[in-house]
Order: structure tokens, then C-alpha cells, then sequence
């Protein structure tokens, strides 16, 4: 734990939590989806990709045609749990199926994560105060959000406390937001 993130459970005593990751590689090479969907286990063929989730990490790969890759349910940001479901993935297509596969381009698209402001937040208040950054429809929805600059994350903050945030591409950017002059949110 950073000590950051420390002083954050010490006297704010709100963690972020990660509950996805989404990221994307390029294989480099074209693909059979029938010929892979035939002979790998925990795949579902649609003639636009091949959905194939995989048990262990418990993460889903989407595969399409062009040997593009969107991988998804990641929940750290360690990136061997991407790069190894990839890897797999591409050592699968590459060993069992004879496609020259290569690893290509990797990069985390987005992380999502959430938290517990563990007290209300008066949505009307802070939409008044922060206006230029937020959107606020309670006709349409209960939440507000807030769009921050620096670090370039989505909030979605609802009236009893409960924070998602968006949009970020380093786990670093999720826990930043509780630091120093970014906390937005008054008590």
C-alpha cells in the first residue's frame, strides 16, 4: 500500500476498489473464428467475433476476425493477469491452430472502480459549487457526474455515499482523486 493510500485508510477511511479492467491486444495476423471456435473450450461463435471466457482469472476475451482481442474482467491491474490471458489466448491460436500469432499492442483501455463515501453527499449542493465540471439530471437519474481534469476520471456519485469511478487507464488515477486538492466531494 503506497503511503498515499495509507494516509487516505487512516483518516479518510475510504479505499477504492477496482471491479474491472478492460484492455486490448492486437495478434497481428488473421483468424479462423470457426476453426477456433471448434476446437477451444468455453467459446461462443458469432460471425462479427468469438466470445471465450476463461475460468481461471475469470476474465472474458472477445476475438474477432482481423486478430484483434478485448479482454475484460480483469479486477487488478497487474498486468499479468491481461497479458497472461492474452498470452494463453495467443499461444492457443498460435500452437493448436498453426496461426503465426504475435503479441502486439497491448494497452488497458479503462479502469473501473468504486467506493463508499460512507456519508450522504448533497448532490445539489456540489453540482451548484462545482457546476462546470459536473451533470446533474435528477428528473433522469439519481447520480451526478462529475468529470475531472487532472486525473482525466469519470465520477458517478450518488446521494447516499456511494462513488463509481471510470475512465482510468492507470490504477494510480482511481485512488488520486481522494488526494489533497482533487477531493471535490464536501461533508
Amino acid at each position: 500500500m503506497s503511503a498515499a493510500q495509507q494516509h487516505i485508510t487512516a483518516v479518510e477511511g475510504i479505499v477504492p476498489t477496482l471491479q474491472n479492467i478492460v484492455a486490448t491486444v492486437n495478434l497481428d495476423c488473421c483468424l479462423d473464428l470457426k476453426t477456433i471456435a471448434f476446437h477451444a473450450r468455453n467459446a461462443e461463435y458469432s460471425p462479427q467475433a468469438i466470445i471465450m471466457r476463461i475460468r481461471d482469472s475469470k476474465t472474458t476475451a472477445l476475438i474477432f476476425a482481423s486478430g484483434k482481442m478485448v479482454i475484460t474482467g480483469a479486477k487488478s491491474e497487474d498486468n499479468r493477469v491481461a497479458t497472461g490471458v492474452t498470452k494463453v489466448c495467443a499461444h492457443c491460436a498460435e500452437v493448436r491452430l498453426s496461426f503465426d500469432a504475435k503479441f502486439a499492442e497491448f494497452k488497458i483501455q479503462n479502469i473501473v472502480g468504486s467506493c463508499d463515501g460512507k456519508f450522504p453527499i448533497h448532490l445539489k449542493g456540489l453540482a451548484y459549487s462545482h457546476g462546470q465540471f459536473n451533470s446533474y439530471e435528477p428528473e433522469l437519474s439519481p447520480r451526478l457526474i462529475y468529470r475531472m481534469l487532472k486525473p482525466k476520471v469519470v465520477l458517478l456519485i450518488f446521494v447516499l455515499g456511494k462513488i463509481v469511478l471510470t475512465g482510468a487507464k492507470v490504477q494510480t488515477f482511481i485512488t488520486s482523486f481522494l488526494v489533497g486538492d482533487s477531493w471535490i466531494i464536501p461533508r
